[in-house]
């Protein structure tokens, strides 16, 4: 894993899935999720802080460290009922030192959080009448939204990480770190609709709020770099060109990815970027930054030669077959003929091949196609 994130060319080219949500929901612990891959043949990795099977809490779609407020934010919620055919309405309120921030959420029919309203969650994005952050006048609150991790977070985390490390040595695995995030934050307090006029409308404002999400990130950054890991990542399925166009993105988002390619780079660790979709425009940009992988390098929003000719000797491409389409709802030959493709394409140096982004569905038909999968890998490296 370590040679194909420095593009250089190993014995082969690993596999090592991004995510592979069922397989972690049938293990009985983090470390077993791991061995069981080791035991398909895989090259897993070890996510610091790990992550047990099921997880619900506030940030469940920022992976990593605890997301704590200001020890003087007081918290309500309560619920307005439905009226007519609409949904009812669910109010949540942080009252902070430097003023109120309120949220309203439509309790749609598939809403998971009963009457709660969680923090960041990409469920608020198509739901939300009101965003934490609408303008301006909201920053000053919102920073009490944002604190460090607390000494106690440090310290459970320092633990479980030297655990997570312990069991990577002894079974010569990767480790990485995160998740970090940056524009995808701004989707679930400040909305996606708003974003693309407020990027063009209010700049400043979106650039002050970018960047106070981009400090707190660095934060949290610094705490999981000293646990000394291999990668980290950060996810940025919302920074893609669906929502900036090129100038913008080097404007706005390249000096923010910079410093966090910085601070990783400072402490000997590789940097790992998702974007999954509308990422082409910007490929020249993802290199400027000095990311060293592209995490979820999908066949069908991808133009691997393309991909592969810019990023050649430079950026590490960690992708290359369809989780959802190909693995979970396409046929074996299908899954062949996307592996195949990338492993002649994308190979064999600077590659770590995966579905993109994830293997979700424990069905015999997606378990079978990730045997079809792994297999064919294997055939084709030379593994079997």
């Amino acid at each position: 894993m370590l040679a194909a994130l420095s593009c250089q060319t190993p014995d082969h080219p690993p596999c090592s899935f991004m995510i592979f949500g069922a397989l972690h929901q049938q293990s009985s612990s983090y470390f077993d999720f791991i061995s069981r891959q080791i035991d398909m043949g895989l090259d897993p990795y070890v996510m610091v802080p790990t992550r047990p099977p099921v997880v619900v809490n506030d940030h469940y779609n920022l992976y990593g460290l605890p997301v704590s407020h200001h020890a003087d934010v007081v918290i309500t919620e309560t619920v307005e009922p439905a009226i007519g055919s609409a949904a009812p309405l669910l109010v949540k309120t942080y009252q902070t030192p430097a003023g109120n921030l309120t949220t309203r959420v439509q309790k749609t029919g598939d809403w998971r959080w009963g009457d709660h309203v969680p923090f960041l969650d990409d469920y608020l994005i198509p739901r939300s009448e009101m965003f934490i952050v609408e303008d301006e006048e909201d920053l000053a609150a919102f920073q009490y939204l944002l604190a460090p991790p607390s000494s106690d977070e440090i310290t459970a985390f320092s633990l479980d990480a030297a655990e997570a490390n312990k069991f990577a040595r002894q079974h010569d695995l990767l480790t990485a770190g995160g998740w970090g995030v940056g524009m995808d934050m701004l989707g679930w307090v400040h909305g996606l609709n708003h974003l693309v006029f407020n990027v063009y409308d209010r700049p400043e404002f979106i650039h002050d709020l970018f960047a106070m999400i981009g400090t707190w990130n660095r934060q949290r950054m610094g705490v999981v770099l000293e646990a000394g890991i291999d990668l980290y990542i950060k996810r940025a399925w919302y920074e893609n060109s669906d929502f900036f166009t090129p100038p913008l993105w080097e404007k706005l988002i390249l000096p923010e990815l910079k410093r966090d390619v910085e601070l990783a780079h400072s402490a000997d660790a590789k940097f790992g970027y998702i974007i999954t979709a509308s990422a082409m425009p910007l490929l020249d940009l993802i290199i400027q930054a000095g990311v060293d992988v592209i995490i979820g390098v999908d066949p069908h929003t991808y133009d691997l030669a393309l991909t592969k000719e810019k990023t050649a000797g430079q950026v590490c491409l960690w992708g290359g077959v369809n989780g959802h389409l190909t693995v979970e709802q396409g046929s074996q030959a299908e899954v062949q003929d996307e592996v195949i493709t990338s492993l002649e394409v994308l190979g064999p140096d600077g590659l770590i091949l995966s579905p993109v982004d994830n293997v979700r569905e424990g069905t015999d038909q997606a378990m079978q196609n990730v045997r079809a999968l792994i297999k064919t890998w294997q055939a084709y490296t030379g593994q079997i």
